[in-house]
């Protein structure tokens, strides 16, 4: 695209104005439209049809997430930043969830603004430094807190699973892994209990869930 077209969201009228003063001295960047609130901005977004919105996210009548969310629904082309004062990762979390692209202070210095820019009209995702660590951190935290029961199967749990999949009975799988046959109905037993499954063919589901086995 040759000029972007620049649609900005935000209740303060002079931090409006600054970002306008700032991004049209950018190359290739008109600033289309101004909106005070998340209603007006989905009005104007209808009928302005710009490439990118900036988005605060405190807004009266509807905030910049919900406001985020449904104008991505109605227009999945045009891309939002959010450009807020909220350093808290659930922010962040839920902008990017609702479909915002980029995620950016108002604290951030106007060099980012314009590396944030670059990164969006390249089809990529942007964070503020300040707030992408958090979010990677929480995470890998919420990664290992939302396990799957089957990702805390022992190695032998896994073995014991996947040859009951196959259609070995009891006696075989005990022959092949040179356990006694108690040990195997223990295996079963627990696999059914720590997996919240009841039968044989739920455990034969669960493996083929987990690659274990290939239909």
């Amino acid at each position: 695209m040759s000029t972007v077209r620049v649609l900005l969201a935000d209740d303060h009228t002079l931090v409006r104005a600054g970002l306008r003063k700032l991004l049209e001295s950018m190359p290739e960047i008109e600033v289309v439209g101004e909106a005070g609130d998340g209603l007006a901005l989905l009005e104007l977004a209808e009928q302005l049809q710009p490439h990118l919105v900036l988005m605060d996210i405190a807004m009266p009548g509807l905030n910049g997430l919900e406001a985020t969310a449904r104008l991505v629904k109605s227009h999945p082309s045009i891309r939002v930043m959010i450009l807020s004062m909220h350093q808290n990762e659930e922010y962040v979390r839920r902008a990017l969830r609702n479909g915002a692209v980029a995620y950016l202070l108002k604290d951030a210095a106007p060099m980012e603004l314009g590396l944030a820019l670059a990164a969006v009209l390249r089809g990529e995702t942007f964070l503020s430094p300040a707030v992408s660590k958090g979010v990677v951190n929480d995470y890998v935290q919420r990664l290992r807190d939302d396990d799957q029961p089957g990702e805390q199967l022992s190695p032998r749990q896994r073995e014991v699973l996947q040859l009951i999949a196959e259609g070995l009975s009891t006696k075989e799988i005990a022959r092949r892994l040179d356990l006694s046959v108690k040990t195997v109905e223990t295996h079963r037993s627990g696999l059914m209990k720590q997996l919240d499954v009841h039968e044989v063919t739920g455990l034969v589901r669960y493996a083929l869930k987990m690659g274990l086995v290939s239909v």
